[in-house]
């Protein structure tokens, strides 16, 4: 029954995400407030990402994937601000609740963030209504789609393909040596270049 529910909360999200997507980027102001304030908001978090050209703070809300002690956000509608500013900074602050949290920010080759998002998905039922709703290539965030527990059955080209329409960053505990740092997993399929 739970899962019912999760794949129909997840529909009616994903129904909004890509046909209003309008109505995404008119509720970010309020929801940005709503998140600031430490209201519980599922798999969403604050990202703080120096401006490219400003230099100014830019606060994005999104959703974060959170696998162990890994954590990733997706850039759901591709090439947007907060991604090339990520890019170029290497550097964000995630907060959520009242816990604040720097980072450093690692863009993931398409490979491996497809390998990483269809694993994050495997353990999870599918949803034929999910997929009606979605189509064929495209989906919520995928935080919004762990945190509901709904997966969609596709091969990992396909996740490697979103991937590159939507770039994949992980975030990792700031290190003490600053910007650039390399950060490599013992696994080489989930080796992590640096930002660009």
């Amino acid at each position: 029954m739970r899962h019912a529910i999760s794949a129909v909360v997840v529909s009616l999200f994903a129904m909004v995400f890509l046909h209003g997507a309008w109505a995404v980027r008119m509720l970010n102001p309020i929801f940005r407030r709503y998140l600031r304030l430490g209201l519980p908001g599922g798999p969403n978090v604050l990202l703080t990402v120096r401006g490219r050209s400003s230099g100014r703070s830019r606060t994005a809300p999104v959703a974060m994937l959170q696998l162990g002690d890994r954590r990733f956000v997706q850039a759901s509608f591709g090439e947007v601000g907060w991604v090339r500013n990520l890019r170029a900074a290497g550097q964000a602050v995630v907060t959520k609740g009242r816990h604040t949290d720097g980072v450093d920010a690692v863009e993931l080759a398409p490979e491996a963030a497809g390998a990483i998002l269809h694993d994050a998905l495997v353990p999870y039922q599918s949803s034929r209504l999910l997929r009606a709703v979605v189509g064929p290539v495209t989906r919520p965030p995928i935080g919004i789609l762990r945190y509901f527990g709904v997966r969609i059955d596709e091969a990992v080209e396909e996740y490697v393909a979103d991937a590159r329409r939507h770039p994949v960053f992980e975030l990792l505990p700031r290190a003490s040596g600053g910007r650039g740092a390399l950060h490599q997993r013992d696994d080489p399929h989930q080796l992590v270049g640096g930002a660009t």
